[in-house]
């Protein structure tokens, strides 16, 4: 599609991802258009249409996820692509063909691949995902070093739009204390703005990533993506990294 994203990033070749939009599919209003969420009460056939869209535009078959907002991994395996929708918050394959495929509407979408181009993993982060380690855990899921990995950051919910209670600072800063500087005091007493990639950043640095890319675009701003906190009934946008396979 047209205005789907290409991550920008120094990924090896054979490396690919995009991030769809909301433009080119078949789903009404709210869901308008290029819905690909089978748990947001949209029209079934319409999801279904658009996810057969998505896979003859990528030529690569998607592995869905039930996300939780946990930290689980799993690999995305063809088989997993043929079998029920694994629950997990991230999965990772070194299958070519077969993509990683994230969904998200404000939560925080994360593309993995290592150095020599031979594996890739993708991440769900929310903020409660995030603050327990899910995207250390899909570091992890390399049998390579940390520096050997590189990261993309899709679209997310923008500082300027994700007030957070002090609970969520606290879960960050606990662990890591540093994480205080991605929390700005906001206009309603006793809540804060929160920055979801920087966040991202903190958390992967100190797990010895540092070869982040993207982040800057906010959801809750750029009509071409879902939003939940824009409006609670809405659709899902994907963000896929696979190995090619031709």
């Amino acid at each position: 599609m047209a205005d789907w994203l290409i991550p920008d990033w120094p990924a090896p070749v054979g490396i690919k991802a995009c991030v769809t939009t909301r433009a080119g599919g078949v789903s009404v209003a709210p869901f308008d258009s290029f819905n690909l969420g089978d748990h947001v009460d949209d029209d079934p056939q319409a999801v279904a249409h658009n996810r057969s869209l998505l896979t003859s535009q990528l030529n690569t078959r998607p592995a869905w996820l039930k996300q939780v907002h946990g930290i689980n991994v799993v690999e995305a395996s063809p088989e997993a692509v043929m079998e029920a929708v694994m629950e997990a918050d991230a999965s990772w394959t070194r299958t070519p063909g077969v993509a990683c495929t994230i969904m998200t509407a404000d939560c925080l979408p994360a593309l993995f691949c290592n150095r020599s181009g031979t594996q890739v993993a993708g991440a769900h982060a929310g903020w409660r995902g995030l603050a327990a380690g899910v995207l250390e855990a899909a570091v992890d899921s390399f049998a390579d070093a940390p520096p050997e990995i590189l990261v993309w950051l899709g679209p997310a919910i923008g500082p300027q739009a994700f007030e957070v209670g002090p609970e969520v600072r606290e879960a960050f800063m606990a662990i890591h204390p540093e994480t205080v500087e991605a929390f700005a005091p906001s206009v309603n007493t006793g809540k804060f703005m929160a920055d979801i990639y920087q966040l991202a950043r903190l958390r992967l640095a100190a797990h010895g990533v540092t070869a982040v890319y993207g982040g800057g675009l906010s959801t809750y701003n750029d009509e071409r993506f879902f939003s939940y906190r824009r409006g609670a009934r809405t659709g899902r946008f994907a963000s896929l990294v696979w190995i090619d396979g031709v």
